[in-house]
């Protein structure tokens, strides 16, 4: 297929109750955020999530879509806790498998390879291996005969990832400071969906920037989607940055149950472009209080 072109109702759609679906991004950074409210919109649940987590993990949790959470970490970075996830965790809602971040990498990089595990020294003498009993040791075969945790693979369902710009056919190209790790997401993914800022042509991929920078191609993405903003509240450098005070009011919010109610139907009950509308009409009110 040439033209991968995709809405977000499209992409969940293609998603099913019970999928392990992993989540590109870094805590509150470059998150698929509209991918996110889709889901949220849908019906889809008993989700296993496996994510470097950020709102996506909040969000989730707080629409009950999650039934297991694999994750090296949730955090709104400036915002330490997000408090959906915690409430989520503290009262037990939530299956979890809590990695240490270098772990999870393994995990994603022997999905990657098509390996049943990698071994790895991070999680040796910590309490990972306590809270994770199902976790695995190996010894090495050579004369060292070290002992190694045998992290499992993180075989995915399907991935969803934010970039800044793709073309139609599914290149897909970050142009901030970081890759993270979503191309690892989409390659240890049966399926990846990729939201851009923006698609452009081809040609436009690959002038004014280093080739690095492509960081998907076209092989290994399933749908593109143009979602402007897409990635709001969190980052997308060098489009836009995180938007502060409105993820001060996400968090604020998520702590009073009557204030969750009031920012879940504003924000969240309509399409993508209510979202949109909604997020620039409450920035004008913040304005007009100072």
């Amino acid at each position: 297929m040439s033209d991968k072109r995709m809405t977000p109702e499209q992409v969940v759609d293609r998603l099913e109750d019970g999928m392990t679906l992993g989540i590109g991004g870094w805590g509150s950074r470059r998150k698929p955020m509209a991918l996110i409210r889709a889901i949220l919109r849908s019906d889809l649940k008993d989700l296993t999530v496996v994510s470097y987590g950020g709102p996506d993990v909040g969000l989730l949790a707080a629409a009950g879509k999650i039934r297991k959470l694999v994750f090296g970490f949730v955090t709104l970075d400036t915002v330490p806790i997000d408090p959906n996830f915690a409430r989520a965790r503290q009262s037990g809602a939530i299956e979890v498998a809590e990695w240490d971040e270098g772990m999870f990498a393994a995990g994603l990089k022997a999905a990657v390879q098509r390996l049943p595990f990698l071994p790895v020294r991070a999680g040796l003498g910590s309490s990972v291996m306590d809270v994770n009993p199902d976790l695995r040791t190996i010894r090495s075969p050579y004369a060292d005969g070290e002992d190694l945790v045998a992290v499992p693979a993180l075989r995915l369902d399907a991935a969803l990832v934010h970039m800044n710009r793709a073309d139609e056919r599914g290149n897909a190209q970050y142009l901030g400071p970081d890759p993270y790790f979503d191309d690892d997401f989409a390659l240890a993914a049966d399926a990846c969906y990729v939201s851009c800022e923006r698609i452009v042509s081809t040609g436009d991929l690959v002038a004014g920037g280093p080739v690095q920078s492509l960081l998907l191609n076209r092989s290994a993405v399933t749908g593109v989607v143009e979602t402007p903003n897409g990635a709001h509240f969190t980052t997308a450098a060098p489009d836009y940055g995180r938007d502060e005070k409105f993820q001060r009011h996400y968090a604020a919010s998520a702590k009073d149950p009557d204030a969750w109610a009031a920012f879940t139907e504003r924000f969240l009950t309509g399409d993508e472009a209510h979202y949109q509308a909604e997020v620039a009409a409450w920035a004008a009110e913040q304005e007009d209080r100072t």
